[in-house]
């Protein structure tokens, strides 16, 4: 298994040299993936890297959305999705339909959407944020009522932080993975693992949240165990995000809220749909290359633009 995944690691290498393409890794993706890809990080990171790679191909090893956003901002790139069947529940949970109604009945209030978000609903919202950025957009709102989506827990959260109601469409959108996260699961982690800190996603509950040590995106949470003084960490995210731990923080320890062995939703199924096989098979072929419309494509760059300018301005 070992020799056989070996393989196909340095068959991907050989295609990406003869093809000039490079491979985006998301922080959640198996251990073999991200020893392939060529940059590793959050979903709006490695779209953005992708802006400023000369590849000619760029194979988005993630779930689909990340995908079609890497196509959005690279319009004369082709962009390759492994499995374009790899969806999201937050992206699932919002379609343009709704979002439209919700901004019918309240015409005067600026959309703020989470990044996991198709990208014909991006191409309706104002602000795209990550969970690195939302408190920030948020707080620099001048308006009374903010549609804030698909993403529930990560509204609650910004709404404690900020003070600020949130609009939110859908009223129960949440990530299968961290939907399943309690009080009593840290609590049994903390018992286990009495020396670790806990490092907890924005995507995850709000008594979660607030029992958490740490409370950031995957790359905040690599930054923070690389320069935190603490050795060992009970990480509260998609079980993937071990292998990125291990391979960027590898003198520290890190331990799952909870493991596969406990339940079934550690691991996000869709993420676990991106393999090295998929992965060789759409470079290969060069097949389920991600087309966005340029109107769409552009309509959705904006609100990029409109987030990043809004960052920007320290008034």
């Amino acid at each position: 298994m070992v020799l056989a995944s070996q393989n196909i690691i340095e068959e991907i290498k050989k295609l990406k040299r003869e093809k000039n393409a490079i491979i985006l890794g998301h922080n959640y993706m198996e251990y073999g993936v991200q020893l392939v890809s060529d940059f590793t990080g959050d979903s709006y990171d490695l779209a953005v890297k992708a802006m400023k790679t000369n590849a000619d191909i760029i194979v988005f090893a993630g779930v689909y959305f990340m995908a079609e956003q890497a196509a959005a901002l690279n319009p004369d790139k082709k962009v390759l999705s492994p499995d374009p069947n790899a969806g999201c529940s937050l992206s699932d949970s919002l379609d343009v339909g709704t979002l439209r109604k919700y901004k019918e009945m309240y015409p005067d209030a600026p959309v703020v959407l989470y990044i996991n978000t198709s990208i014909y609903t991006k191409a309706l919202a104002d602000y795209i944020v990550t969970s690195s950025t939302a408190i920030k957009v948020v707080s620099k709102l001048n308006a009374d009522k903010i549609i804030f989506g698909p993403d529930a827990n990560l509204a609650n959260y910004v709404e404690k932080k900020t003070g600020k109601k949130l609009i939110k469409v859908p009223p129960n959108g949440r990530c299968i993975v961290h939907a399943n996260y309690t009080k009593q699961l840290v609590a049994l982690a903390r018992k286990k693992y009495p020396n670790a800190i806990l490092m907890a996603h924005p995507e995850s509950p709000l008594e979660v949240l607030e029992s958490a040590d740490f409370v950031g995106s995957t790359n905040q949470m690599i930054k923070f165990a690389k320069e935190s003084q603490y050795k060992e960490f009970i990480v509260a995210t998609e079980l993937g995000m071990i292998n990125a731990l291990k391979l960027q923080v590898p003198d520290k320890v890190f331990y799952p809220l909870v493991t596969t062995e406990a339940c079934a939703c550690a691991r996000c199924p869709y993420m676990a749909m991106i393999t090295l096989e998929k992965i060789k098979n759409s470079l290969e072929r060069e097949v389920y290359e991600v087309k966005v419309p340029r109107d769409v494509a552009e309509r959705a760059k904006m609100a990029f633009e409109n987030t990043m300018r809004l960052l920007s301005d320290n008034s």
